[in-house]
């Protein structure tokens, strides 16, 4: 029940909730900043891959931890990235449109990836990956609703404005519920296996925000491109990891795959909070 219906449900309306306040414009401001964009981009979609490899690497990940760490890292920001670069004093149009953008790509990437990921870490034991059926839920679970909130953006801005907050915080709340369905129904698994994954999880975002300040850096970029571009690079969507290894496990109930995004989502605050608050002061 909780996979086939209240996950997807509840991704849903999270990537609604990203959704509102989107505007056509959001997509096109890339061209305003193409230096800090295309370097977000190439943080997220190719060097977070690698880094989490690394990592998988580097811990003796088992292999269904591995496949996990690989699905969060193959997940775009999601709502939290934005958030918290507004929240540090970043360039919110640039978040917001390195968001929308990678949320469109990953129904391309993640299938692609995830199946290597499975294969080349279970081998013989990987489930079978229907690319297909995972790039269309990518599709239905994160470009329908975002879809659907930037019409209703465009439709009715009085109303968006009005119901915006109640959303957004609702969306909170449903991402705290599914961090604490998949720990609660992995409470063994998770707590046998804190001891590697904790520091797994933390590397990969201290690692992810540490390539991602430094790259904007090198490239002289000012202070709210480096702290959106930091943020962006290393806050992964992970209740959308959740939901793409429920599904790639095939099994009822939330299964080991999910426990290092359920580890990162909250690990990932006591990383954020402080780099937000610095990158906020300086």
């Amino acid at each position: 029940m909780i996979v086939k219906v209240l996950l997807p449900l509840i991704l849903f309306f999270i990537m609604f909730s990203l959704g509102l306040g989107l505007r056509g414009r959001d997509f096109s401001r890339v061209l305003k900043f193409p230096v800090a964009f295309g370097l977000g981009l190439i943080n997220q979609v190719v060097l977070l891959p690698l880094v989490a490899l690394g990592l998988a690497y580097a811990f003796g990940l088992e292999p269904v931890f591995a496949v996990g760490l690989m699905i969060l890292a193959l997940c775009p920001g999601g709502v939290t990235s934005n958030l918290l670069a507004r929240l540090a004093g970043g360039n919110a149009p640039l978040s917001i449109s390195l968001t929308a953008v990678t949320s469109l790509l990953s129904i391309f990437t993640v299938p692609l990836l995830v199946a290597f990921s499975v294969n080349h870490f279970m081998g013989e034991d990987a489930p079978p990956v229907d690319m297909t059926m995972v790039g269309l839920m990518m599709f239905l679970i994160t470009a329908v609703p975002v879809a659907i909130g930037m019409v209703l953006t465009a439709k009715s801005p009085a109303l968006v404005e009005k119901i915006a907050p109640g959303v957004s915080r609702a969306a909170v709340v449903l991402f705290v519920v599914i961090i604490v369905a998949a720990l609660a129904k992995n409470w063994e698994v998770f707590s046998s296996n804190l001891g590697t994954l904790g520091p797994a999880a933390v590397l990969l975002n201290l690692v992810m925000l540490g390539v991602g300040l430094a790259s904007a850096k090198a490239l002289r970029l000012d202070g709210r491109d480096a702290s959106t571009i930091s943020i962006e690079s290393g806050v992964q969507n992970g209740t959308l990891a959740i939901t793409v290894g429920s599904f790639v496990a095939g099994v009822n109930g939330l299964p080991p795959e999910t426990v290092p995004a359920a580890v990162y989502s909250i690990t990932m605050y006591f990383v954020c909070v402080p780099f937000v608050f610095w990158r906020r002061r300086s």
